[in-house]
């Protein structure tokens, strides 16, 4: 029985369940696949044609050139010939098997080229046939891969941005509508949460281009030499009067060997708040959240701490609080905070991590590193 690949008219693996195969109505990029292999093979056979007409032609002028009359034949017997020709008739069917070989798994990319170019991003091929075309198949699955998942992320992001940007519109409108029918009085009071709205809105729009620029890797960084301590010590200042009226106690604990690092005190200074506005916000009255620093000599970088002794987060939430609007449980956060605070670390070499017991007391610590140069 012939190996699978060999039978160019087998049902691809990528083909969707809920279509016919073969298709009834092809499109061209399949009428492509379809002619390739008697192409390349039809030129094969005329380029033998070719081939064998030159060699007749030399041989007529070899006889005439050799003035013999009549043109005598002294040459081999005519059986040598028909070997000649069986033999040349047994290669040109390997040539056109070896063929075949390469031609089905190329037919198949074009193909699957084809779909993708239509926007089926869930197309994959077979990984077979000679080493260059599963090459070619590896690389050609591992693009549509990402475009899939690029497909899917852009889906989701357009969602989230939807509805992320519905509530804080929701609620302008409303207010706006309720001044103008004389629902609410026009005063201070109520022209203050509009404003404040559209904070919301505008903080919301620079979360995501600022996401946008780190994930595309199109974010400058303007870095200079930093004291972390201070920096440390500044944005937690920020954060005392919330902290305050929360009941928590907030705490900066920077070692004193910490040296200078060279990075962007802004963008450093936005991981920080994130955090902390995150720990803050999970931290209930009588908690404590604490911002530590620690210089590691002989990995030459700088571990930086976020702790807090709030409600902790459960175990499946772990993997995904570095994404993009994700929320656990009663969050009321953009969702936007942590993923900014993973991007911008790593745009400056280093990592960032979670632990969590998912224990209310406990509370979670979000870890990153820093490298000196």
């Amino acid at each position: 029985m012939k190996p699978p690949h060999f039978h160019p008219r087998r049902r691809p693996p990528w083909w969707p369940d809920d279509e016919p195969w073969p298709p009834q109505h092809s499109p061209h990029w399949s009428k492509m696949r379809r002619f390739f292999f008697w192409r390349v093979l039809g030129l094969l056979v005329i380029l033998a044609l070719i081939a064998a007409g030159v060699g007749a032609l030399t041989s007529w002028f070899t006889l005439i050139s050799s003035g013999k009359p009549n043109f005598q034949y002294d040459g081999p017997p005519p059986f040598f010939f028909c070997g000649v020709f069986l033999v040349g008739f047994l290669l040109l069917m390997l040539v056109g098997r070896l063929l075949r070989r390469f031609t089905t798994p190329v037919g198949e990319l074009m193909e699957a080229v084809g779909r993708v170019e239509a926007g089926d991003y869930s197309t994959r091929v077979a990984e077979y046939g000679p080493r260059e075309v599963r090459a070619l198949s590896r690389a050609f699955n591992a693009m549509t891969e990402r475009l899939q998942l690029n497909e899917t992320q852009r889906r989701n992001l357009l969602a989230d941005v939807t509805h992320e940007l519905r509530t804080p519109l929701t609620v302008i409108q409303g207010n706006l509508e309720g001044l103008l029918d004389g629902v609410y009085p026009r005063d201070d009071a109520h022209l203050g949460l509009i404003l404040e709205d559209t904070r919301v809105l505008a903080r919301l729009i620079d979360d995501l281009r600022t996401l946008s620029l780190a994930e595309s890797g199109a974010l400058q960084l303007h870095c200079e030499p930093t004291d972390l301590g201070v920096l440390a010590a500044e944005t937690a200042a920020s954060f005392r009067a919330q902290a305050q009226a929360a009941g928590v106690a907030l705490s900066v604990a920077v070692a004193e060997d910490v040296p200078l690092l060279e990075i962007d005190p802004v963008r450093i200074r936005e991981v920080l708040a994130n955090l902390i506005a995150n720990a803050l916000r999970h931290t209930p009255a009588g908690g404590k959240v604490e911002v530590a620093a620690q210089f590691n000599p002989a990995e030459q970088q700088v571990a930086v701490l976020v702790s807090d002794t709030g409600v902790g987060i459960p175990a499946a939430n772990l993997p995904h609080i570095f994404d993009r609007f994700y929320k656990a449980g009663n969050s009321h956060g953009t969702g936007l905070g942590l993923a900014i605070a993973k991007n911008l670390v790593v745009a400056h070499g280093g990592q960032i991590s979670v632990q969590s017991e998912g224990v209310p007391g406990q509370g979670t610590t979000i870890h990153f590193t820093l490298r000196l140069g």
